[in-house]
């Protein structure tokens, strides 16, 4: 049988600026799979423990930059990433960048300009994990850009993780990312609230954590957004189990229960305007879904 190539060419040379909490956890994995790393930081004390791992501190950025054919920067926004990168000069040109700071599909757009200016191949990414969870074959990794890059590349990138492709706008991962972190915000919010409500009664986080888990996500995620997600983009929200004027209903009375028992009424109360705000428009004997068309609208300047 013929020896296949390994897919994680563990010999290709990788160079990771930014050493902050995310920036150290991406240098080790690569270490971790065997990738000569390269690391730079303005604070280079914060090198110490991957030099001792076998990782090289350069010097310089440009120095970082050139010793090797791919890139990985984590910096706190686009802003440092300008700050950081462009006293490097002509150092980049012909090299990989893979940027994964936060920031807005603006902001990603902008800096795929700037990197073609200066003759970087670019991807935009996001790191969907926590720092200890990087390298771990499930984490997910979003990068958007060109997708000859993004191939030519991945077997490095799974180094990190599971690189997902999301397509050749740069602005993509970015969008995803905060699409994403805002449905954990609001989930985590809800659950939040939810165990609040019940602490009032003096119901232990504890006792009620398993009951609301073990309930919201078959229930809810699989068998409502999972199933009812082609609905989302049919624009079709049967009513028949259930319309926004029976959901409307319930929403207010979680409002009420919320002012009986003394617990912060904001978070229902928003939920019960933007029901409402989906009646108005027509959609009250459509399921509850029906409030993703009040979501896909901007805010009337005159309602902010």
């Amino acid at each position: 049988m013929t020896q296949q190539p390994s897919t994680r060419l563990r010999d290709t040379p990788v160079t990771v600026i930014g050493l902050g909490p995310m920036g150290l956890a991406l240098a080790g994995a690569l270490l971790e799979n065997g990738h000569p790393t390269t690391v730079w930081n303005r604070t280079p004390e914060k090198a110490q423990g991957l030099v001792a791992r076998g990782a090289r501190l350069a010097g310089s950025v440009a120095d970082a930059v050139a010793a090797g054919p791919l890139t990985v920067v984590c910096l706190k926004d686009y802003a440092t990433l300008y700050e950081v990168l462009d006293p490097a000069g002509g150092a980049v040109a012909g090299r990989t960048l893979v940027n994964l700071n936060s920031g807005t599909p603006k902001e990603a757009h902008a800096a795929a300009s700037w990197a073609a200016e200066r003759g970087v191949t670019y991807l935009d990414g996001a790191v969907m994990v926590p720092p200890p969870l990087v390298g771990d074959p499930g984490s997910v990794l979003l990068l958007s850009g060109p997708r000859g890059v993004f191939d030519a590349h991945r077997a490095t990138l799974a180094s990190l993780g599971d690189p997902r492709y999301l397509g050749s706008d740069p602005g993509l991962a970015v969008l995803h990312n905060a699409a994403l972190l805002g449905l954990m915000y609001a989930t985590m919010n809800g659950f939040l609230h939810a165990t609040a409500l019940v602490g009032s009664a003096g119901v232990r986080a504890a006792e009620f954590a398993g009951l609301a888990v073990n309930w919201f996500l078959p229930t809810v995620v699989d068998a409502t957004l999972v199933e009812q997600a082609p609905g989302l983009d049919a624009g079709h929200y049967p009513g028949e189990l259930g319309t926004l004027h029976m959901n409307l209903n319930a929403l207010e009375h979680i409002a009420l229960t919320c002012e009986e028992q003394g617990v912060h009424t904001g978070q229902p109360r928003l939920m019960r305007e933007i029901a409402a705000q989906a009646i108005k428009e027509g959609h009250g004997g459509s399921n509850y879904l029906a409030v993703f068309e009040v979501f896909k609208k901007a805010v009337e300047p005159d309602a902010r």
